[in-house]
């Protein structure tokens, strides 16, 4: 893809995914901008094997951006990183077509893997801020992972996690994320589970009151009788 194309590319992209542009001249100023251009550059160098350069050039970026992309990624059409800050893709992460990701997040590796160490994110997925995606494993389709979680285990299509460690809270999203970008409005399986327990409690309570009740009762009939 040549230069010009990639522009209107990543102009199309921000356009849709963040509602504080407002011209298209803007786009030059996007971290996420800078960094994707200049990692296209690097992956370059780097399937071509020069390692030095490929680095020396995704090193750069790090630096201007706060986003450190890896050079041996492999990267689809339309990511869109929001902000970028602290952004970390490892070397053998791989993302589909229109993934997002926010400020924070990492797609790494846990420190005891060889070859392929880094998550595979598919298509449409979104990432929430200082969410942290580590091993390798792939996140499903169409699939949203809450802000601050952290992914430890394979996600399937259309699912979102939220939690530390993440889970799955929902199945069968029915909107695809870059569509709606919520990272608010998600499930909150600490306060269910808090909900759950409140309510088996207030259970058992009236069960022992009602027993306690019985066992009143039955010792006033002995009295009685």
């Amino acid at each position: 893809m040549g230069i010009i194309s990639y522009v209107k590319e990543e102009i199309q992209v921000i356009r849709e995914r963040d509602p504080a542009i407002k011209s298209n001249m803007e786009v030059f100023l996007y971290p996420s901008f800078q960094a994707i251009l200049r990692y296209r550059v690097a992956h370059k160098l780097y399937r071509k094997k020069h390692y030095f350069l490929a680095r020396w050039v995704s090193q750069r970026a790090a630096r201007k951006t706060g986003i450190e992309i890896h050079p041996g990624a492999t990267i689809g059409k339309g990511l869109f990183i929001d902000h970028g800050s602290g952004v970390i893709i490892g070397e053998t992460a791989e993302l589909g077509n229109n993934v997002t990701l926010y400020q924070g997040v990492t797609l790494g590796g846990t420190g005891k893997e060889h070859g392929k160490r880094h998550p595979t994110l598919k298509d449409n997925v979104m990432v929430s801020a200082g969410a942290k995606v580590l091993g390798s494993f792939t996140i499903g389709e169409n699939s949203k992972i809450g802000a601050g979680s952290v992914v430890l285990k394979e996600v399937p299509p259309n699912c979102t996690v939220v939690g530390v460690p993440g889970r799955i809270v929902k199945r069968e999203n029915q909107r695809i994320p870059r569509m709606d970008l919520d990272q608010v409005h998600l499930p909150d399986p600490i306060s269910s589970d808090i909900l759950k327990l409140q309510n088996d409690n207030l259970w058992m309570r009236r069960k022992i009151e009602e027993l306690e009740e019985i066992i009143c009762k039955f010792h006033q009939e002995e009295k009685i009788g």
